[in-house]
This record gives C-alpha cells, structure tokens and sequence, in this order.
C-alpha cells in the first residue's frame, strides 16, 4: 500500500476535530485494560504503549491494567506443568498462583514499565497484591487460588497518578491471610475503573466489537446502553465469551464510569482512535445512549 501524503494543512485538521475530545479528556482518569493479541504482537505492544504517553501528554490521567493468560500459560509449559481451564477460568493450584504471581506481576509487569519509560513516559509497575489494592477470596472451590474481588483500595494508584505517573496494574489480589489470587483481567480493570471515578474504560480486545453477525466485521454496532446490551444477550447476539465482558461493561458504568468500549486491540493506535475521533474503535457501552458528541 502506497504511503498516504498527509498537508499541514491537513495535519493541522486533524488536530482541530480532535480538540474538543483532548478538552473532554483534560485531567480525567482513563482506564485501559491491556490483553489480547496487543500484548503479543511487538508493534501493536509499541504503539499501545505511545498512545498511552500521548494521552498523558495532553492531560490525561492514564491507568494501565494488564493480565498476561499467554506468558503465564508459557512459563508453566516450561516447568512442565499444563494448564487446565473450567469454563474459561485457569485453574489455579499453589504451584501455579505462584507462576502467576511471578509472571504477571514481575516479567509482564516491569517490561510494559520500561516500555512506557522507552517511549518518554513516567510508569510505575505494581500488582493488586501492593497496598492491598485489590482485595479477594475464593471465587470457586473447583478453580483453586482464582479470585473474586472484594474490595478496591485505590489509595495506592491515585497516589501515583497525584505524582504524575502511569500505574501499570498487574491482576494478582491477595487476603488478609496472606493467600495470593489470580483475578480475571477485565473483572479488575472494570472495578479499579468504578473505585477511582474513571471518565472511562478501554477493554482491548481480539475483536471489532459487538457485533449483530460475528462473522461479518461490518455489522459491528458502535454504541449501546444498558437497555440494549440486556435485549443483546436475551436475543443471542453477545453470547459466549462476549457475555461475561459485556457484565463488565454494566458493572463498571453502575459504578460511576461514564463510558466503556470493548475495542479492537489489533488496530494500529486503537486508543487514539477511540479517544479522539468521532468513529471510534469498537463498541461503547454508556449508561443511556447519545451521540458521541453529547457524551463529552
């Protein structure tokens, strides 16, 4: 494909459509949960971390919430021990929460750390484990140390954030016993988002959205309210694995935030896309549904 000749008068276009979204986004909090092929693919891994220094650098305050399902499913391969998954869940045995501790909280965390510094930004790794962030218990007997959240402490991002850094938030939770936990990525990042006020929440994804036809990319729906996304799943359209991030979604916005898009992850600059721009890069969920416009 040939290269695109962009003017400065063009240039300088673009920036002006987007000057009532940087307006809108001015010292607000934007949650991004960070998975999917985003996480793997080195050049999407670059760009993810450059919109999220971009979208600091225009006065946003960014919190970044990643899982890491692949490297953890890698490193336990490596010491011989396969993983098992009921209904979508890793199940999580003492000798696995450990990998998963490890991995998410030290290998996954600190490289997305030094990727944010790489690209001009100030980060800070810590995990749900730090302050006791985030706060569990047993989700499922069958699942082992998976966990369901019991409370957010967002002290510890909010002072971050106060000292003009990125936290970068690794899915561990712990108990008052001291028992470490595997929490569900999207489960986090929808309650961190509700705890700390987020204006709103990113979910990157494997997928364009919604979608009325998942076979057919171009029947993506682009905004729904909670009205709809209810009729969505009593008519089959958000089934399967959707249903769960779509639970998400609702949780979060009951919660206080204002906006949330399960967005495509594989698209160069998703983020910008979907913070600055009319169309947008997935599917917004919204307490009542207006235009995006009207949503600034």
């Amino acid at each position: 494909m040939e290269n695109i000749k962009i003017t400065n008068a063009q240039r300088a276009e673009i920036l002006t459509q987007a000057l009532p979204y940087i307006q809108n986004y001015y010292n607000k909090i934007v949650v991004v949960k960070y998975g999917g092929n985003a996480m793997i693919n080195e050049d999407l891994k670059q760009q993810v971390m450059e919109d999220v220094v971009l979208l600091t650098l225009i006065g946003a305050k960014v919190v970044l919430v990643h899982g890491g399902g692949p490297e953890i499913t890698d490193m336990l391969g490596k010491i011989g021990k396969q993983s098992v998954f009921v209904d979508g869940l890793r199940v999580t045995d003492k000798e696995t929460v450990e990998v998963v501790q490890m991995v998410l909280a030290g290998k996954v965390n600190k490289s997305l750390v030094n990727l944010i510094e790489m690209k001009g930004g100030k980060a800070m790794g810590i995990s749900g484990i730090d302050g006791h962030l985030i706060e569990a218990e047993v989700k499922d007997e069958r699942l082992g140390y998976v966990g369901r959240i019991t409370k957010v402490n967002v002290e510890p991002i909010t002072d971050l954030l106060e000292k003009g850094y990125i936290p970068v938030v690794s899915t561990v939770g712990c108990d008052m016993q001291g028992n470490v936990y595997n929490v569900n990525a999207d489960t986090a990042a929808s309650q961190i988002a509700g705890a700390i006020g987020a204006e709103s929440l990113l979910s990157m994804t494997d997928i364009s959205g919604i979608m009325r036809d998942c076979k057919d990319p171009t029947s993506l729906i682009p905004l729904i309210d909670i009205a709809d996304a209810h009729k969505l799943m009593g008519e089959g359209v958000i089934s399967g694995g959707m249903i769960p991030k779509v639970l998400c979604c609702i949780d979060a916005i009951e919660h206080g935030v204002k906006k949330v898009t399960i967005m495509d992850g594989r698209i160069p600059h998703a983020i910008l896309l979907e913070t600055l721009t009319d169309e947008g890069a997935g599917t917004m969920v919204v307490a009542r549904k207006r235009s995006r416009r009207e949503l600034l």
